[in-house]
């Protein structure tokens, strides 16, 4: 059976990823979208209803709480996502770290609203913890690689294979995911051998000074691309 591949690219809150930057990299990220790999932007809640109109890509946001319709002020309602054109969401990242209680909630109250979601996991054991709550997706991302120049799929090949096989032990339906530090082809197709489905990548193509071509780059490591690396019409 021919696997199906994702490419996440975190906007974060780089400038590169924001407003008017964040709609033309998603507008980049579009032409190249063949369909062999699923191209995710992952966008601040601000862009998400521009992006999602603009371009034929699922979008997702980067955080949601659980919380339903009320008096929740600051917090981001799942369903103004989905209302904002969102497919999903990431919950638990590095840089916006949460609890076991919090991460399950989250997750249901996602699904709930027809999300789906996208959970971080920064060690073997939370991934073990994360996967009992059925995310759709579950990303490996040790936060002391997340940035750098060394991805885990060289730095600690050893963390995706066990938490491959650990995941799908308890719930073979989710996608695992491999983040931190991917940044060349290489780091991509390494991070495919080890059995993930794709990467989670942010500055290497958000910051990158040349974009398409750091985007071409990382989409030409995949297996679905190893033949095909000329861009996609618009």
């Amino acid at each position: 059976m021919q696997m199906h591949y994702y490419l996440f690219v975190n906007f974060k809150t780089y400038e590169e990823g924001t407003g008017e930057k964040a709609l033309s990299l998603a507008r980049l990220m579009a032409s190249f979208n063949t369909g062999e790999v699923d191209i995710i932007p992952v966008c601040q809640a601000a862009g998400l209803l521009l992006i999602s109109q603009s371009v034929p890509l699922r979008v997702f946001a980067q955080h949601a709480d659980p919380v339903g319709f009320g008096a929740n002020t600051g917090m981001i309602l799942p369903e103004s996502l989905k209302s904002a054109g969102a497919f999903g969401t990431i919950i638990n990242h590095a840089e916006n770290k949460r609890d076991n209680d919090f991460v399950k909630k989250a997750i249901g109250r996602c699904h709930g609203a027809g999300l789906k979601v996208m959970a971080c996991a920064e060690s073997l054991e939370r991934a073990r913890q994360i996967a009992k709550f059925s995310p759709d997706f579950l990303a490996i991302e040790p936060p002391e690689l997340i940035g750098g120049d060394i991805s885990v799929s060289t730095a600690n090949p050893g963390l995706i294979c066990d938490s491959v096989k650990e995941i799908r032990k308890i719930n073979p339906q989710i996608i695992v995911i491999t983040g931190a530090g991917i940044k060349s082809a290489g780091d991509v197709a390494k991070a495919i051998e080890l059995g993930t489905s794709g990467v989670f990548v942010a500055s290497g193509i958000v910051c990158a000074k040349d974009k398409e071509y750091a985007l071409q780059t990382l989409l030409s490591g995949f297996p679905a691309n190893k033949q095909s690396r000329s861009k996609a019409e618009p």
